[in-house]
């Protein structure tokens, strides 16, 4: 008999707990899509909301934007992800801002964003760096174990649970970034993950930033457009 744990109130499988089938992918209206196109992503565990940049030109590298506990596709940083969306786009790189089926939920989370790293894979973009805020960068780390589409990853003000996976992400790049000031998630935590993993790896912290990262909004703009473009390269 296969091992078996509660999920949803039912006794599954374990392998059906912690599996995911992307079946289709179709157009959505998004009022927050912006310069996008909404998209909406059918598993077999549900519906998964997102918005996908195109870009100019033929390229094979995206982004893959994940946002905190609360889920949305914009970010921190008073929009990040929509305005970076639109400036990479138009230098050939696509994005997929993605929202989650239960915010919050680590594994389920995880799932989702593996489901938008295959549909960027199948949609002719297989080199993927991953992009997340506090409880996203610790679901951005967590997914690169599981998929060598992800070429990078940024974890932008990230708690540290799901983080214990950056042990796996080497040779690929990490970048942590984190405001000197944030409240909620203390900069120990960046400090913690940079240790934890191996090289090639970059910390960079803001004074006066907190959790939202708004007081350093513009350095971080320019931190992601040079780092980002190379984190897919590699």
């Amino acid at each position: 008999m296969l091992p078996t744990n509660d999920f949803d109130g039912e006794r599954q499988p374990l392998w059906a707990r912690y599996s995911m089938e992307l079946r289709s992918s179709e157009p959505s209206e998004d009022a927050e899509a912006g310069d996008g196109t909404g998209v909406r992503l059918n598993t077999s565990r549900g519906a998964i909301r997102a918005i996908f940049h195109g870009p100019q030109g033929a390229n094979e590298t995206a982004v893959l934007w994940l946002s905190g506990s609360r889920g949305g596709v914009n970010g921190p940083a008073n929009g990040l992800y929509p305005d970076l969306a639109v400036e990479l786009a138009a230098e050939g790189i696509a994005s997929l801002r993605l929202d989650y089926r239960m915010p919050a939920n680590l594994e389920e989370s995880t799932l989702d964003a593996l489901a938008g790293v295959w549909h960027l894979a199948e949609s002719g973009f297989p080199r993927v760096a991953v992009v997340g805020h506090s409880f996203g960068g610790g679901v951005a780390i967590s997914v690169s174990r599981y998929s060598t589409h992800v070429r990078g990853v940024a974890a932008l003000a990230s708690q540290t649970l799901g983080a214990q996976d950056v042990v796996l992400l080497s040779p690929r790049p990490l970048l942590l970034v984190h405001g000197e000031a944030d409240d909620v998630l203390p900069v120990a935590n960046a400090e913690l993950i940079y240790g934890w993993a191996f090289e090639p790896k970059r910390v960079v912290t803001y004074p006066g930033a907190k959790h939202g990262l708004r007081e350093a909004g513009d350095e971080l703009r320019e931190l992601l457009r040079e780092w980002l473009p190379k984190a897919v390269a590699s």
